[in-house]
């Protein structure tokens, strides 16, 4: 595998093929847990830690694996790594475990960790399934971190509890609530649609346009 594949691997799911925006995988815990900066981070780093682990050691022992029992053996793998993941946070940042709630366990049935396993791990090898979970995982976090600041800053006016705004003005609450968290996570998904777009085509499009006007024009002048 040369390097320029694997560079491809460790990048493409941070806007290409991010998993939140582009894939629209794991819409509950990015709508749920980004009402604040810190919880959207937590969740996207939880996760992230998830996802390589898991990649890494199903795709080491994907061979060992019988087809038609692999979903579960996925889901053990995972199962294991969530729950380290749950008690290194209730033991060490108990604040973000209480806030997380729920939302740490169902890791487990996360549809990007289960779609990775299956798509990517199951079919390549550790190092190439460790980078992608990376940027899979980078993707996700990011995404969160985004979300979470823009409706922090807005329905609360702070950042990681840190007044930004709300010395000058208060905040909007509906970016606290469900509606404010799907109209952030639409302007961030056009964001992203408008960034991947192939604008050499909008360009040739509206070149060959511009062109056929002043074709037309010509002829009426003429």
């Amino acid at each position: 595998m040369n390097e320029g594949s694997r560079l491809q691997y460790l990048t493409n799911g941070i806007i290409k093929e991010n998993p939140a925006l582009v894939l629209v995988l794991g819409t509950c815990p990015t709508l749920a847990t980004t009402s604040s900066v810190i919880n959207g981070f937590g969740m996207g780093i939880s996760a992230a830690v998830v996802l390589i682990c898991s990649n890494i050691v199903i795709s080491a022992i994907r061979n060992l694996i019988p087809d038609k029992v692999r979903i579960p053996c996925y889901i053990v793998v995972i199962a294991g790594f969530v729950t380290v993941v749950q008690l290194l946070l209730q033991a060490f940042v108990p604040s973000l475990y209480s806030a997380l709630g729920l939302y740490i366990p169902l890791i487990v049935v996360n549809c990007i960790i289960l779609g990775r396993a299956e798509m990517f791990a199951n079919k390549h090898g550790v190092i190439d399934s460790m980078l992608d979970g990376i940027g899979m995982g980078l993707g996700f976090t990011l995404t969160l971190t985004i979300m979470g600041s823009i409706r922090e800053i807005l329905g609360a006016g702070t950042w990681f509890g840190i007044p930004i705004l709300s010395k000058f003005i208060p905040g909007m609450a509906i970016f606290n609530l469900a509606p404010g968290g799907f109209f952030v996570f639409a302007l961030c998904m056009a964001a992203v649609a408008y960034l991947t777009k192939d604008k050499s085509k909008i360009r040739k499009n509206v070149g060959e346009t511009d062109l056929f006007t002043e074709a037309q024009e010509y002829k009426k002048e003429a």
